[in-house]
């Protein structure tokens, strides 16, 4: 089977730069305890060795040179997701001791709802979390029969947020498949992060995006609006922003949305994108050196998506990208 040398698990190798790792939602996690940088990416049998859908890392101490891949999950059996129908956004978070890995897992046989119902078919899909003591793995499902948002959405692209209550929340993306206009909604989770612990809600839709209607034209195809990436960071002073993706006529855009009231369930308004061209799906991180850093993929399409760095401002009230890193 053919596959790029960078993907290769049986024989993980040091000196990769960026532009040699196919990777697509890419995540980085700037573990302070061993100064080690840890980039998360999906991995897809037709692209590695792997003979079911898994998550790969690549570690670097300087952000140039990354050594890997290594397999840190495997989507095992006898659980609600199938091996073979992949794994989407992988990101791993640092929460009271112990590493969670989010990352959106499929069942395209379990369909949930068929035409004329609805105007696509639906199938089982959504966000699980597993668990390891270590960012290298092995992470370790915590819910076995049913990812963590509500079963019969479909849903993606959950990530972590906790509140200054130390409430932790799943934010993720609530498909355009299922709901045409995609939403970003909430969900509680249990202290453990083990399962939800209540009822999810909204926040926002991707409609609500004025650069997205700007661009809008009237056609008798329906209007369909995608909702990708959520991310979640508070500023220097203290205002919640959530960075986001979707497309315009030119194809995939990392934006951004501020909270006015600087609490989870908003207002939110929305901002200018950060970065087009074909470019999102992205994360804010902050080198050791205490500068932020905005990595995404470009371009959308595999095997040609590979992992960009951009330097970025942190302002009062958001944040800005000044210049991707060349090198």
């Amino acid at each position: 089977m053919p596959y790029n040398h960078a993907s290769d698990t049986s024989n993980p190798r040091k000196g990769h730069r960026l532009k040699d790792i196919p990777a697509h939602d890419p995540y980085v996690l700037s573990h302070k305890e061993t100064n080690t940088y840890y980039l998360y990416t999906t991995g897809i049998p037709e692209l590695t060795d792997l003979k079911r859908n898994g998550v790969l890392v690549y570690k670097s101490k300087d952000l140039l040179d990354w050594e890997g891949p290594y397999v840190i999950f495997e989507i095992p059996d006898g659980t609600w997701a199938h091996p073979e129908h992949g794994t989407w956004a992988p990101e791993v978070h640092q929460y009271q001791g112990k590493y969670y890995l989010f990352v959106t897992l499929h069942n395209r046989d379990t369909i949930i709802a068929e035409p004329p119902e609805v105007w696509k078919t639906n199938h089982l899909r959504g966000t699980s979390i597993a668990v390891s003591d270590s960012p290298m793995g092995p992470f370790e499902l915590l819910k076995t029969d049913g990812p963590v948002p509500p079963r019969n959405f479909m849903t993606l692209d959950g990530t972590l947020y906790v509140d200054k209550d130390e409430q932790p929340w799943m934010v993720y993306c609530h498909e355009w498949i299922q709901v045409i206009d995609g939403t970003f909604e909430a969900i509680p989770l249990k202290s453990d992060l083990s399962e939800a612990d209540g009822e999810p809600r909204h926040l926002f839709k991707a409609s609500d995006a004025p650069w997205i209607n700007a661009e809008k034209k009237p056609n008798v195809k329906p209007s369909v609006y995608v909702s990708d990436g959520c991310q979640l960071y508070r500023t220097k002073g203290g205002h919640l922003v959530m960075l986001w993706s979707s497309y315009n006529k030119e194809g995939y855009v990392q934006t951004i949305a501020r909270s006015k009231s600087g609490k989870l369930e908003g207002p939110w308004e929305q901002l200018d994108p950060l970065v087009d061209g074909d470019s999102g799906h992205g994360m804010l991180f902050k080198t050791f050196e205490g500068e932020w850093m905005l990595i995404l993929h470009h371009p959308f399409s595999t095997p040609e998506s590979r992992a960009k760095i951009y330097e970025v401002e942190e302002t009062e009230d958001s944040f800005k990208v000044r210049k991707p890193r060349v090198n």
